[in-house]
């Protein structure tokens, strides 16, 4: 006995179909509204997400040290601690490397205004139809109130991550030590919190794809960390020899500057560009010899982003430029300067997730399947049940 189509069974799966598709959408329209506001709320918190979210960041890239630590019979505390200083001492020598340094030129760029504009006098000249927009951008520095010798001599810059400490508002005291700690806490507890989002999946296939998610954050953060951080402080090197065998002071700070704003894709490399050319015309008196030091870094970063970093880093961690540029934007307009330094990392933490987690439906559950995830047996499911003949 056949039962045709078009029966009970039939507006029974209708009305689930229309429900499902009703609670996608409303799941969608939610969905979206969380994702326009999130950015405001990033940007209005960022007292409390930035420090949180750079300390996720560092911690996951020292997982792989403190893996290492603790296959040589250290216990999970001991390996954190050893981490997080080995953090601290870092962020001290490049403070102590930068700040220090550069502190003494701004404090000498007031005194250098009349040397920069001797020597881009003769690019004045040959952009004759520049030079009204120069002279007056070089009228309004030079006009500029100068900074009273007491104030100078009684600033000192931090020579330490200590003296930052200390001298620095209470806000950022708090952010400091809330960021320390919590890369402490997440290392320390990293083996157990692993352990226990593995075995909390109800089934096998869900705990190996848990696993594998994040052994892959773990693999692919740390990996390109690491990697660009070798990859830079060897530019920020190679650039601080180069500029001292010319004769740039302080060639340590350059190459700190150069390899730290090479962390920033495509506009870090611009702006230290801009800063030695700056340094180099307060320097020397020749035009030519002035612009030297901002061409030899301009030629190491040429090498490094166009040979060494695609040879080194290959196929595995190559992103795609407009996400770069995409994630460039919005961290940097979220939270400045750290936010576009965070803004590769954030990227790669996101596409893995993303890329493990499949990618959503959006077209099937509006217009055809009903659910967010695109799920063939469920699709599989419906045509036989909507084609169903009983005998």
């Amino acid at each position: 006995m056949l039962r045709p189509r078009g029966g009970a069974g039939d507006g029974e799966l209708d009305d689930e179909l229309r429900r499902d598709r009703l609670l996608a959408g409303l799941t969608l329209i939610a969905g979206l509204g969380l994702l326009i506001a999130l950015p405001f709320a990033l940007q209005a918190g960022s007292e409390f997400f930035l420090p949180l979210t750079a300390a996720l960041v560092i911690a996951i890239a020292l997982v792989p040290v403190l893996e290492w630590l603790e296959r040589h019979r250290l216990p999970p505390p001991a390996a954190a601690l050893i981490c997080v200083l080995l953090f601290l001492i870092a962020a001290n020598v490049a403070l102590a490397s930068i700040v220090v340094p550069a502190w003494g030129w701004a404090q000498m760029l007031p005194e250098r205004i009349d040397q920069i504009q001797r020597n881009i006098s003769p690019l004045i000249d040959f952009y004759s139809n520049l030079q009204h927009f120069v002279n007056k951008l070089i009228r309004n520095v030079a006009s500029a109130p100068p900074v009273p010798e007491t104030s100078l001599s009684m600033a000192q810059p931090p020579r330490s991550l200590f003296d930052l400490f200390t001298t620095s508002a209470p806000s950022a005291l708090l952010e400091m030590f809330f960021a320390i700690l919590i890369i402490f806490f997440f290392l320390s507890g990293w083996t157990r919190l692993r352990r226990k989002a593995i075995t909390s999946r109800s089934s096998f296939d869900g705990a190996m794809a848990t696993a594998r998610v994040i052994q892959d954050v773990v693999d692919d953060t740390s990996a390109y960390i690491g990697t660009i951080t070798v990859i830079n402080i060897s530019l920020g090197l190679i650039v601080a020899g180069a500029l001292g065998a010319i004769g740039m002071p302080t060639p340590l700070m350059w190459g700190g500057i150069v390899a730290l704003l090479n962390y920033i894709p495509y506009l870090g490399p611009i702006f230290a560009a801009f800063l030695i050319a700056v340094g180099g015309l307060m320097t020397f008196t020749d035009l030519w010899w002035a612009l030297l030091p901002a061409a030899v870094m301009v030629g190491a970063h040429l090498i490094e982003a166009n040979v060494i970093t695609p040879t080194i880093v290959g196929h595995r961690l190559t992103i795609n430029p407009i996400l770069i540029l995409i994630s460039l934007s919005f961290w940097g307009w979220v939270w400045g300067t750290p936010g576009a330094l965070l803004a590769v990392p954030l990227l790669i933490i996101i596409q893995t997730v993303m890329e493990a987690a499949g990618s959503p439906d959006i077209a099937g559950f509006l217009f055809e399947h009903g659910t967010l995830v695109h799920d063939p047996h469920r699709e599989e499911n419906n045509l036989s049940s909507s084609s169903h003949y009983s005998g």
